[in-house]
């Protein structure tokens, strides 16, 4: 028996605002004398195909009954004014709006494609921020500036950097020794990328480096060439990042372009 998906839900709740009117005409079963539209049954199929459901009678069996299933429980909820309840016709429309909003997207960014120059300029662009060189590093981050020069200090007597690291809040590295592995200095923040440059192997910061997290004293370990991923690896990657920044400024457009009152 197949599973039917979780996320078809969505389409299910809205499927008659999506799809066309000429479905919406036709019956695909009834349930207790209401009529369960072609175009939801047509919806879920649809989304379960795109789940990787394999199209026969057994998946059409399985969408059949789990219709049937919702219908019948649709029907007990609205015998009881549930559809009419709290918050519920809300969470209803809502449904219907995410149904339309994918709809659209899906069709606007189908019909204006991300170029193949753009993205690789896009590529180029992350490139040069990488630049020529990535470091591997270490740190102890501190809450207060006395913490790091107390650090730097016990470094300057021959302290163990990685011994040092166990007092830094930062979780993610405190129990490693600090260590923050291969990176470019584009991947942290400004005052911290900036002053892996100034590091030869095995130098510490002379001097704590304030960021938004605290007080950082950072190790350079050793250096090498930077070795980007080709494009067509990354691909994906930017269409989608580019298609995200498409979206986002088409909201921009027509949000500055909105009459709200």
């Amino acid at each position: 028996m197949h599973k039917i998906s979780r996320l078809a839900a969505l389409l299910v709740a809205g499927a008659i605002v999506s799809t066309p009117l000429l479905a919406q005409n036709k019956t695909f079963a009834t349930v207790n004398g209401q009529a369960i539209p072609q175009s939801v049954y047509d919806a879920f199929m649809t989304e379960q195909k795109a789940q990787g459901a394999q199209d026969g009678p057994e998946l059409q069996n399985a969408v059949k009954e789990e219709l049937i299933r919702r219908e019948l429980l649709a029907q007990e909820a609205k015998k009881r004014g549930l559809d009419k309840k709290d918050t519920v016709p809300g969470q209803v429309e809502l449904a219907k709006q995410a149904v339309l909003i994918r709809a659209y997207l899906t069709d606007y960014v189908r019909t204006n494609p991300i170029t193949e120059e753009r993205l690789k300029a896009e590529y180029e662009t992350i490139k040069a921020n990488i630049g020529e060189t990535e470091y591997k590093v270490h740190h102890i981050l501190v809450e207060k500036e006395d913490e790091a020069k107390a650090i730097i200090a016990k470094l300057d007597k021959g302290e163990k950097f990685s011994e040092l690291a166990k007092q830094s809040k930062d979780p993610g590295s405190r129990d490693n020794g600090g260590d923050l592995g291969w990176n470019s200095p584009a991947a942290y923040v400004k005052p911290f990328g900036e002053a892996l440059p100034q590091l030869k192997k095995g130098e510490y910061t002379k001097t704590p480096v304030k960021t938004d997290f605290g007080y950082h004293v950072i190790q350079v370990e050793d250096s090498r060439p930077a070795s980007p991923p080709p494009y067509e690896q990354v691909k994906q990657q930017l269409q989608q990042r580019a298609s995200q920044q498409q979206i986002e400024q088409l909201v921009k457009d027509l949000r500055a372009k909105a009459k709200v009152n």
